[in-house]
Parts: C-alpha cells; sequence; structure tokens
C-alpha cells in the first residue's frame, strides 16, 4: 500500500516557485543570478496598507477567530471595488475572502467539479489551474494557442473540444502566462458561447489593472450579463497592490455557490488572518495611484523585454498587453549546440541557461506548450537589461 495517496502524489510542485527557489539558493551562495522567474511586483506594498495591518495587531478584535468567510467589512469593501473597477454589482454575500488566489481557485473548483466534469482551459495556462482541477475530480482538456493569434483562443476552438462532459470553462484575462488580452468583442463572444451551451465560466482577474497600450480588461460577468449566474470571479491584492505575500485573494460568485465555498473553508482554513485582511481593506478601499504608479513602470519594462528578445535570433516574442510576463517562443533554438550540449528541449535549456548564463527563467513545459519561456518584467530595469543581454550571448553561440 503506498504511503502517499494517488490524489496528492499527482501534483506537481509548483515550476514558477521551484524555479524562484533555486535561484535564491544560487543567489545566495554567492553567485549573480537574475531571476525572471517569480510573478510578483519588485515593489513594496504602500505604506497606508502596511500601516493599516499594524493598526490591527493593536486591535483586540483581531486577535480573535472572525467569520470564516471574511471579515463583513472587507467583503463589503470588495463588493464595492468590483463595482468601481468591471461595474459587476454584487452583494457581501456573494463574496469568500480566501487565503491567496490559490486557495480561490482551488476551492471554485472543488465547489463546481464532481468526478469526471471536465474544464477547457486554454494553453499556456498557469501551472496552479492543472492541479486544483485534478484535486477537485475534474479533467483538463486542453486548448491550445500559439504565438501566430497572440495566445488568444476562438469560438471555434472551444466549440472544438465541446463534449457532453464539458462542465466549465476557464476564462484568463490578461493571462499568466502570456500576456495576452481579450477585447471586449472576443470576450462577449465567449461569453455568449458559454451561455448558449450552459457553461460556468471560471474567470481569474487578479490582473485587471496591469494592462497596458489600447487594451482593455473585460469581465465577462459585465459583458454577457445574463450569464452571472454561471460566473465565478477570481480576484486579490497580490498583484495590483504588491501583495504577494500578504496572502488575500477572494471568490464572487453566485450565493448558493459562495456558501458551499464557505462551508469547505470553514473546515480547511477557518478565517485569513484577521492583520492581512485589514490590509486588504486598505487597499481595496484606497484609490488606485499607487497602481498607476507600478503600471507606468512595468509598461516601459513591457516595451523593453519586448524589443530585446525580438533582437536575439531565433527567438519570436509577441507583445503582451497585460500582466508582466512575455511568452517568447525559443522553438527555433532547440536542438542546436549550446555549450557542449543540444537541449531539446525548453526544460533543458532552461538549466543550461541557468548553468551557464545565470538566468532563471521558467519553461513552457510548465504552462503546458514546450518550446516557449516565461519571462516575468517584474524587475529592475538594470537586471532586466542585463539578464537579456546575457541570453543574448548566450544563444548567439548556438549552431
Amino acid at each position: 500500500m503506498s504511503r502517499i495517496s494517488a490524489r496528492v502524489a499527482a501534483i506537481t510542485e509548483s515550476a514558477t516557485l521551484a524555479v524562484d527557489a533555486k535561484a535564491k539558493a544560487m543567489q545566495a551562495a554567492g553567485r549573480p543570478v537574475i531571476g525572471f522567474g517569480a510573478g510578483e511586483p519588485d515593489f513594496p506594498t504602500p505604506d497606508y496598507i502596511v500601516e493599516a495591518a499594524v493598526e490591527a495587531c493593536r486591535n483586540p478584535r483581531f486577535h480573535k477567530y472572525t467569520p470564516a468567510g471574511g471579515l463583513p467589512e472587507l467583503k463589503q469593501a470588495i463588493a464595492d471595488k468590483t463595482k468601481r473597477d468591471s461595474g459587476l454589482a454584487v452583494d457581501a454575500a456573494q463574496v469568500l475572502v480566501t487565503n491567496g488566489g490559490k486557495q480561490a481557485v482551488y476551492e471554485a473548483f472543488a465547489t463546481l467539479l464532481d468526478p469526471g466534469d471536465e474544464v477547457l482551459v486554454v494553453a499556456p495556462y498557469w501551472t496552479t489551474y492543472p492541479e486544483a482541477i485534478k484535486l477537485a475530480g475534474g479533467v483538463q482538456v486542453d486548448v491550445v494557442t500559439d504565438e501566430t493569434t497572440g495566445y488568444l483562443a476562438s469560438v471555434e476552438q472551444l466549440e472544438a473540444k465541446l463534449t457532453e462532459r464539458t462542465k466549465a470553462l476557464l476564462l484568463v484575462s490578461p493571462s499568466n502566462p502570456t500576456g495576452a488580452v481579450y477585447s471586449p468583442a472576443q470576450i462577449a463572444e465567449i461569453g455568449r458561447w458559454a451561455l448558449e451551451k450552459e457553461l460556468w465560466v471560471v474567470t481569474d482577474e487578479i490582473y485587471e489593472h496591469l494592462v497596458y497600450g489600447d487594451a482593455k480588461f473585460t469581465s465577462v460577468a459585465t459583458a454577457v450579463p445574463e450569464l452571472r449566474d454561471r460566473v465565478v470571479v477570481l480576484n486579490g491584492v497580490a498583484k495590483t497592490y504588491a501583495m504577494t505575500g500578504w496572502r488575500v485573494g477572494w471568490l464572487i460568485g453566485p450565493a448558493d455557490v459562495v456558501k458551499a465555498a464557505t462551508s469547505l473553508q470553514s473546515h480547511a482554513t477557518s478565517n485569513v488572518s484577521n492583520v492581512a485582511q485589514a490590509a486588504a481593506l486598505a487597499a481595496v478601499s484606497g484609490d488606485l495611484t499607487a497602481v498607476a504608479a507600478m503600471r507606468e513602470a512595468f509598461d516601459r519594462r513591457r516595451q523593453t523585454m519586448v524589443r530585446l528578445l525580438n533582437e536575439i535570433p531565433g527567438v519570436v516574442c509577441p507583445e503582451p498587453f497585460g500582466a508582466f510576463y512575455a511568452y517568447p517562443s525559443v522553438k527555433e533554438l532547440l536542438g542546436k549546440e549550446l555549450r557542449g550540449q543540444r537541449p531539446a528541449t525548453t526544460a533543458e535549456l532552461a538549466g543550461l541557461i541557468l548553468e551557464e548564463a545565470e538566468v532563471a527563467l521558467v519553461p513552457g513545459e510548465a504552462f503546458g506548450t514546450p518550446g516557449y519561456f516565461r519571462l516575468s518584467y517584474a524587475l529592475g530595469d538594470e537586471d532586466l537589461a542585463e539578464g537579456i543581454s546575457r541570453l543574448a550571448k548566450l544563444f548567439a553561440e548556438a549552431r
């Protein structure tokens, strides 16, 4: 009899966190590694948010258990913020505050899926989605996109993967790992299709404020109002407010779904840390001044990264319009000789790059599409330029 359950043994470690951990270990050992792996802003959490947490530490109310589904005032503030930012009007009872966005992802699928239910997932996809779907007993069905379409899926592609077992569509815009952003018209078209097919739509909107150029964030719940009773929205403070370590996310959906997910959370973790919830309350209740400053920096780095990557022979990088990632194709470099090796996969090439160029990035295998890399541009301008310069010098040796 196995010591570990088959369910948990099937889970793979987060590739992005593993790459980041290895890069930090090498840095601690004195090597000048530049990390493009972790998806977190390099800015500190804004001061007013930190001060709210300090005050919460002094408040005896927050020294005790609070409601498992979240502080009432935070749930109301999230409802208000959602109406402000996406136009979706919800009640506080439709909000569940979770321990980061990952818990929201898992609880959404655990609440919606029965064993064998299929979920349409556009690839490339964030590494956590497949594991959450598997843990919930669901079956992931990939809808593969590539750089020729800017990593955007069409209704025709979704339709081709539809079966009698399909229960949900996972819709992510802006996208991690590609930075792709669907237009309002595309979101509406996909939403109307999902409505016609009577599917649930789980939409991860955690990068809603990080869009650039002419791109516009659109929530499917507002683009197709008739679909609202079959939409679950996932979000959190991590990316918008540089609060990845505070671990506050949320799930918004129909009241029965939120009630069921809250029951699950009451047994899994109970309430999110009250101090972190107080910080999140300050974040979502405040204005977006700090967010605008971070977005401006990300936009500058985005343009620099795309330009430098596309100057490297063998690298093709579509312009990302959201989040803080670029997702270039490096398929032309695979199989070529480089420092005495012939890496056949991007996973092998990523290992070579880390050792030879001291640059950490995440291979496309982690996101369901081999032949690509994900690079985060949420790092300093000098490190960004130096890191890509190292890649260019190394790739120039490929024969």
